[in-house]
């Protein structure tokens, strides 16, 4: 009877293993992506591709939900930093599981009634959830994102990953320090800093 009854058990175990082997993004071609986006300052609506940023560093960040509280502070605090991200030939794109209205009509909202206000990116709709699928960070029993963010070079190599729990937002100064830690060239050792020689 044990027997019977450990055997769907270990095979929960294989296919986990198997889910997150399936998973590793880091050192492999990111996965493509088309999603319908609103322009940062809400003046209309575009598509995005990874295919438009070949040649360029892409930091693509997804966050759970339009409308929250964490979520504008990363949001803002990327879009304050688009020169220091521009000045490494890199662009920022967020993206989250709202439509692209939805994401419209947040931006177009002042601050003050709980609005996102005008950025200096475009955010991208995955209401299909395909690309958060892709990415390994799709919530499916709430239908929303986890906090994901990637780094992808300019040949369209994802280079870095980050996960976060819904509650704990993202620090822009350590995604622009890894990113000039991956442009270094070079092996860095912990607490690298741009100026710090390589190993």
């Amino acid at each position: 009877m044990k027997g019977v009854m450990r055997a769907p058990y270990v095979f929960q175990l294989w296919y986990k293993w198997e889910v997150i082997f399936m998973e590793r993004l880091v050192g492999k071609l990111a996965p493509d992506f088309k999603l319908n986006a609103v322009k940062g300052d809400g003046s209309g609506f575009t598509e995005v591709k990874l295919g438009d940023y070949k040649g360029k560093w892409l930091v693509f960040f997804f966050y759970p939900l339009d409308f929250t509280f964490v979520c504008p502070t990363e949001i803002t605090g990327f879009s304050k930093r688009i020169d220091d991200f521009k000045a490494l030939n890199a662009d920022v794109l967020a993206a989250s599981c709202d439509s692209q209205y939805s994401h419209e009509a947040w931006i177009n909202k002042s601050k003050e009634d709980g609005g996102l206000g005008k950025i200096n990116f475009p955010i991208a709709s995955d209401k299909t959830y395909e690309v958060s699928k892709k990415y390994g960070i799709h919530i499916e029993e709430e239908g929303i994102a986890l906090r994901g963010l990637f780094i992808i070079d300019p040949e369209g190599v994802l280079k870095y990953s980050v996960v976060h729990d819904l509650n704990v937002g993202r620090s822009v100064d350590e995604t622009l320090r890894v990113l000039k830690a991956l442009q270094s060239g070079g092996m860095c050792a912990v607490d690298w800093q741009d100026g710090d020689a390589n190993l």
